[in-house]
């Protein structure tokens, strides 16, 4: 038997090959009835639709490019999931490549994105050339930004609300009685770490009066090992602080399991709040106290808003709000007596 085409899945299933191509492709509304049949058909002669044909005729594919910093952060991987989930409910695959917060990776991985005619990109990293915002602008290629994009023609950018969860985060610990509360930072130069800074330094000046000692701002790396760095250096101050804030839930663990080296108990001696809410916030002892950053809702908007501004529709871009919000846990108590 030579190879199944689509006028087979047609004859099959006794509609139009345009039926046929309208099912595969999701590009207009076919009844669930029809639908069905045409399915069926595929299944039973063993049809598969020729990708890079179908590309090379329209000129573009139905695939989205993915551009993240860090695959080994727990953060990442749930994010890539509600992409990838979202994506195939409209009918389309996504790549996905991994910088390792390199941004000279940024302009190889375009152009190997461009090569394969993307639909769209998402560049959903902390870093970022901006040389390779100009290949993309210039190509007409739709973008979506997280953090560190500016809205403009096929350009959207996601904006996390990072100030209400520090905020709800700081007033937490005050209402336990913390005066002495210290911050661990991300990398200076990343877009989201500013943010985040920013909003705890913005919501501790406004209780300036009540605290004992200015904030403490420690540097961090968003990755474990400088969580657990952050807390040596805490506790070897003269006045140690009774309650610490880390930018993300990685140094959070780690602050966690410096304490506990030290002989430090959590809450008791010690509170600890993250940010983020990975899965590994809840396997912690104690359970992590944590500003939620909804992923699933960041992937849903990411794949809408860069389909929105798909250049083929001309559409100007977005500029899409994301909540943050604080979970309690077990991590945070009543501030400890000072002796």
């Amino acid at each position: 038997m030579g190879s199944v085409r689509i006028k087979d899945v047609a004859k099959l299933s006794g509609v139009s090959t345009a039926t046929v191509s309208h099912v595969i492709n999701k590009t207009r509304y076919v009844s669930d009835g029809t639908k069905r049949k045409v399915l069926g058909a595929i299944e039973n002669v063993g049809y598969a639709p020729n990708i890079h044909a179908r590309n090379l005729a329209s000129g573009r594919s139905r695939t989205l490019g993915l551009i993240i910093s860090d695959i080994t952060n727990p953060f990442f991987p749930d994010l890539v999931k509600s992409i990838q989930e979202r994506a195939l409910e409209l009918g389309y695959d996504v790549i996905v490549l991994n910088t390792n917060y390199e941004p000279e990776r940024d302009a190889p991985y375009v152009q190997r994105l461009l090569e394969l005619q993307v639909r769209g990109v998402m560049i959903l990293t902390t870093e970022m050339d901006l040389s390779v915002i100009e290949r993309l602008s210039s190509r007409r290629i739709a973008v979506v930004f997280l953090d560190i994009g500016k809205v403009g023609p096929h350009t959207s950018n996601i904006r996390v609300n990072y100030e209400k969860g520090v905020h709800q985060a700081v007033e937490h610990l005050l209402e336990l009685g913390h005066r002495q509360i210290a911050f661990i930072g991300g990398p200076e130069h990343f877009k989201s770490a500013q943010y985040r800074r920013q909003a705890f330094l913005r919501t501790m000046k406004k209780h300036s009066a009540s605290l004992h000692t200015e904030p403490v701002i420690c540097k961090g790396d968003f990755k474990l090992e400088s969580g657990q760095q952050a807390v040596r250096e805490l506790l070897a101050l003269k006045i140690r602080p009774t309650a610490v804030i880390a930018a993300n839930d990685l140094m959070a663990v780690g602050a966690l399991r410096e304490l506990g080296r030290a002989g430090l108990q959590v809450p008791k001696d010690i509170s600890v709040i993250g940010c983020d809410d990975i899965w590994l916030a809840k396997l912690t002892d104690p359970q992590l106290t944590t500003i939620m950053i909804p992923r699933a809702e960041i992937g849903a908007a990411a794949v809408e808003a860069v389909l929105h501004t798909n250049a083929g529709e001309g559409r100007s871009g977005r500029e899409i709000k994301i909540r943050t919000e604080l979970l309690v846990r077990e991590s945070t108590g009543a501030a400890p007596r000072l002796t």
